[in-house]
């Protein structure tokens, strides 16, 4: 399977188009800007046209607006030993990084006025010159940039220069939003969640029909960005529970602090465990181990108590314990807590102790 079908996921046709039109475009050697709102995954399809144009260079990627002005031009260009304060040793910039390959310039709307010159000079003859050198070097890449502001609009206000903006806008690309392709949601999803678990051994959350259709109808302003925070939470607080349509409003979308009130709940149970009946043995002095019956008495204390969890903070609790008691020897830690010593390493990596 291809880097495209890989990483650019979704079955609606703004997806497939978007696939195909990475697909055609790759092994073009001409710049290539792409468009779209702030999260919609543009450095993504950035990297896949480098991967679909079979150059042996590197993909390096640079974001114009997270570097300071007077420091953009030495992480473009480098510079050499002694150009200026703190120029210790000769220092290759981003463009010679990614001869042979692919440069990307993402929020290039933000690239200073002077700084756009220096590039459209790269883009005329394919040479750059590094800080406190005379020395031109050649070079073989293709550029790639991305925009979530409106390159025109900046052009009219003589933001950004219009000769550069035609020297880029070669082959325009516009990624859709999440908003655009909300069917691709579900698989989406389940693409992250499986990077997400790769290599352990946990359920995943379950996400019911109406969780699904709850997802569907959100319009989704933070984009894939902000659907990657959703799984990030459902993983956190679902994992291996069913997620309903309430779950996805309440906590998954709308992130309210409830959540944490559940956990701080269980904890509140736990505190309560001294106040239950299997303290200390006035007998013999040791502790009784709680039976069955002695959890009723939990409801004197709470309305409602999430098995579940409470359950596994249970086994999590004495497996750790069991642990600790044996220096890490799976076998005996299992001998004590009366399990076959593969099951025990099951659980181990279930809970990731």
């Amino acid at each position: 399977m291809s880097f495209v079908n890989d990483h650019i996921i979704g079955t609606t046709q703004q997806a497939v188009d978007l696939k195909k039109l990475i697909a055609t475009l790759g092994a073009a050697d001409a710049p290539a800007m792409i468009f779209g709102p702030t999260g919609s995954g543009k450095e993504l399809v950035a990297q896949a046209l480098h991967e679909e144009s079979r150059r042996k260079g590197a993909f390096i990627a640079i974001n114009c607006a997270a570097i300071p002005q007077e420091l953009l031009e030495a992480e473009l260009f480098g510079y050499e030993k002694g150009s200026f304060t703190g120029a210790i040793k000769t220092t290759k910039g981003k463009f010679e990084l990614a001869h042979n390959g692919t440069i990307f310039l993402d929020e290039i709307g933000d690239m200073p006025t002077p700084m756009q010159s220096k590039l459209l000079r790269v883009l005329e003859n394919s040479k750059i010159q590094k800080i406190g050198s005379e020395k031109e070097i050649s070079l073989n890449l293709r550029i790639v940039c991305a925009s979530h502001k409106n390159l025109e609009d900046l052009v009219q206000q003589n933001l950004f220069r219009e000769d550069l903006f035609f020297r880029l806008n070669v082959f325009p690309i516009k990624v859709p939003s999440l908003n655009e392709r909300k069917d691709d949601v579900p698989l989406l999803i389940n693409h992250f969640i499986a990077q997400k678990l790769k290599n352990r051994s946990v359920q995943p959350p379950i996400f019911s029909t109406e969780a699904e259709e709850a997802l569907r109808n959100y319009n989704w302003p933070g984009n894939i960005r902000e659907l990657r925070n959703v799984v990030e939470r459902a993983l956190l607080f679902f994992c291996n529970k069913h997620i309903n349509a309430d779950d996805v409003r309440n906590f998954l979308i709308r992130f309210e602090t409830s959540i944490i009130n559940r956990a701080d709940e269980q904890n509140a149970i736990w505190d309560e465990f001294d106040n239950l009946s299997f303290n200390i043995s006035t007998e013999d002095n040791e502790y009784k181990i709680p039976e069955a019956s002695d959890f009723k008495n939990l409801f004197n204390y709470h309305n409602s108590i999430d098995l579940r969890v409470l359950l596994r903070d249970i086994e999590i609790v004495l497996i750790k314990a069991a642990m600790e008691r044996n220096s890490n020897n799976t076998s005996e830690a299992a001998k004590d807590l009366k399990l076959l010593r593969t099951t025990l390493i099951e659980k181990i990596k279930k809970y990731g102790i």
